[in-house]
């Protein structure tokens, strides 16, 4: 089994399939890979790089094709695929099964599921479910929120006070995702998704009030299950020997799971409205990605004041 898993009764669940045939426990059937596998070579004794883990999907092509066999050959097909193990074969279409699918199924032991959808319909719902399920992941110490449509993870040192700008960012409209604990997601290349562990999920700790439950407090308005990772804040004490960037001419990233984010150090000292801060930097941030940059365009209009004076 891989580093990630997902059990074959989780599919069931979030694809509505229906159990055709099963004899074992569907908790037990663990899916390793994000892949699926219409078979078509298979079907003429073509296994060279055949990967066994993946879910087979039998659509209306395939069907059509065992329809123009034998009994007898259409049972060798089937048999060849069910005896290496494959962890189960669904059924696009509301199609029916033949006998020979059947037979082989029971001899060993695979499953055979099916949904009324559309073999690519189907496969992409799958597939995405599975990318999400089986990404690269890691736990991180801090708090997610979706600030104006961002995603904005906010770290740094214990006390430092994360978890007191998540709860003025509620009060001010946005959504709280995880505190303390955020489990991060490599959905793709370029997206991360951060979520929080089901059973610390909506909660969040004020010292000296204690831990609070942000839905019923705030309403279900107040909080989201997932969201992607689109800005990473660093809190941090204020230090008055350190040179702080004051223009954003130079935009920091941050690599997690192999992907960038772009990331701010904010220095916190009394006085400083982080919720407000935190608004500024993912509008600022969606600015940026739509394409207008601030400090590049006032950088831009003092060189031009500069090249007018000197030419005057």
């Amino acid at each position: 089994m891989g580093a990630f898993s997902v059990t074959l009764n989780q599919i069931i669940q979030e694809c509505n399939l229906e159990i055709v045939y099963s004899d074992k426990d569907l908790n037990q059937v663990f899916i390793t890979t994000t892949d699926v596998s219409r078979p078509g070579l298979q079907f003429v004794d073509f296994f060279d790089y055949f990967d066994n883990n993946r879910i087979q999907i039998f659509g209306k092509v395939e069907r059509t094709f065992l329809e123009q066999k034998t009994p007898e050959q259409r049972l060798h097909c089937i048999r060849e695929i069910c005896r290496r193990e494959i962890p189960a074969i669904i059924i696009s279409r509301n199609q029916d099964t033949f006998p020979e699918l059947l037979s082989a199924a029971e001899e060993f032991h695979i499953p055979i599921l099916r949904t009324q959808q559309t073999t690519s319909k189907f496969m992409a719902k799958l597939i995405a479910f599975l990318n999400v399920e089986l990404a690269e992941r890691v736990t991180l110490h801090g708090v997610l929120c979706e600030v104006y449509g961002e995603g904005v993870l906010i770290m740094g040192e214990s006390g430092v006070g994360k978890s007191e700008t998540a709860i003025e960012l509620v009060k001010r409209g946005h959504r709280l995702v995880a505190d303390d604990a955020v489990e991060v997601k490599k959905v793709s290349d370029k997206s991360l998704v951060g979520t929080a562990p089901e059973n610390i999920r909506h909660y969040i700790e004020i010292r000296g009030i204690g831990i609070i439950d942000v839905r019923r407090i705030f309403g279900m308005g107040s909080i989201k299950e997932t969201e992607k990772i689109d800005l990473i804040i660093k809190l941090e004490a204020w230090d008055p020997k350190k040179q702080y960037d004051r223009l954003g001419l130079v935009t920091e990233y941050s690599e997690l799971l192999g992907n960038r984010v772009p990331t701010l150090n904010i220095p916190v000292k009394p006085g400083r409205n982080l919720a407000v801060v935190v608004e500024v930097a993912a509008m600022n941030n969606r600015q940026k990605k739509l394409g207008y940059n601030a400090a590049e365009e006032l950088n831009k209009r003092l060189m031009e004041q500069m090249s007018k004076d000197l030419q005057g």
